[in-house]
């Protein structure tokens, strides 16, 4: 089975990349789903700050690469013979999907601080803001937990400055190279 899991800061492209990669017939986990589910477990709202919560005390009490650990069985129900993994937030969960999957590759997407501020402003998720503050405190409590780390791990990287469908033209190159069919 071969594996793609995509890191990069929040409103980057990372849902963007899947999106193209379902369009493909690749089916793709979401890490951030661990915490939402949890969240509605314990009956806790979807916000930033409180799914951020939740992700700090999961990775306190299980590990720095919990959430990793706790997707690996969704990634292997699929049996397809390539998965995307939405959503890695750490070096950590990067070192146990590397474990995990022996054809574990890694994408980063990086775009600027203005367009992601203003990407998360338009989308209107529950957990996200488009107040510059909020989104500075995001980007810190990820880095927290190794996202820098791991995006200096990925094999390949997409700059995601242009239009939506140059980045889409990106995406769908790269992911027939990695073995996706057109």
């Amino acid at each position: 089975m071969r594996v793609i899991g995509i890191v990069g800061l929040p409103a980057s492209g990372k849902g963007e990349f899947s999106r193209v990669a379902r369009e493909m017939g690749i089916p793709v986990v979401v890490m951030g789903d661990v915490i939402r589910r949890k969240a509605a477990e314990e009956g806790i709202p979807e916000d930033d700050t409180r799914l951020g919560g939740i992700g700090n005390r999961l990775r306190e009490e299980h590990g720095m690469d919990a959430i990793a650990r706790f997707t690996i069985p969704a990634v292997e129900a699929t049996g397809a013979p390539l998965v995307v993994i939405d959503g890695i937030r750490g070096d950590a969960e990067v070192q146990a999907f590397r474990q995990r999957f022996p054809e574990f590759v890694l994408v980063g997407i990086v775009a600027s601080f203005e367009a992601r501020l203003a990407r998360l402003a338009a989308r209107g998720r529950a957990d996200d803001t488009g107040q510059r503050a909020a989104l500075t405190l995001r980007d810190a409590r990820e880095r927290g937990w190794g996202l820098s780390r791991a995006l200096q791990q990925a094999e390949h990287v997409i700059k995601n400055g242009g239009t939506m469908a140059e980045f889409e033209e990106k995406v769908r190159a790269l992911l027939s190279r990695l073995g996706a069919c057109p």
